[in-house]
């Protein structure tokens, strides 16, 4: 079964449904290249995308350590590099919502770090990841 599907609107933008809820996002091409920059551009997904799983997976963990991530935010930078243009590096900062033990920290960074977004992104991409705890 299909995850979603998009459509070219034109203007170099397209509208992406999710085809199990049925949510939208809009994505357009950044003014670096062409675009209007009014919306997500596909590789601001891509990078985005990588936050919200770290974030994700640690908050699946926190259950089992009984800790509650809620307010917890992420941060994310994209670098692209030029020839060939492609993401080059992304920087991502976890700022934790909560104190917790040095043993629990520890569980929750490897968690994040085991995130499958993390995992498929080509070896090439840098990934900076920063936890910073309340």
């Amino acid at each position: 079964m299909a995850t979603s599907n998009i459509t070219y609107v034109g203007d170099l933008r397209t509208v992406c449904i999710h085809l199990q809820s049925g949510t939208q996002i809009l994505t357009d091409a950044p003014t670096d290249n062409h675009g209007k920059g009014e919306a997500f551009s596909p590789t601001d997904l891509v990078a985005t995308a990588l936050g919200s799983c770290m974030v994700s997976i640690m908050g699946i963990k926190s259950k089992d350590l009984d800790v509650d991530l809620k307010d917890s935010t992420v941060s994310i930078t994209k670098i692209m590099q030029a020839e060939p243009r492609k993401i080059a590096k992304i920087e991502v900062i976890l700022n934790m919502s909560i104190e917790t033990s040095e043993k629990n920290k520890t569980i929750l960074e490897r968690a994040a770090m085991t995130c499958p977004v993390l995992l498929s992104l080509h070896p090439d991409i840098e990934k900076d990841v920063v936890f910073n705890w309340k």
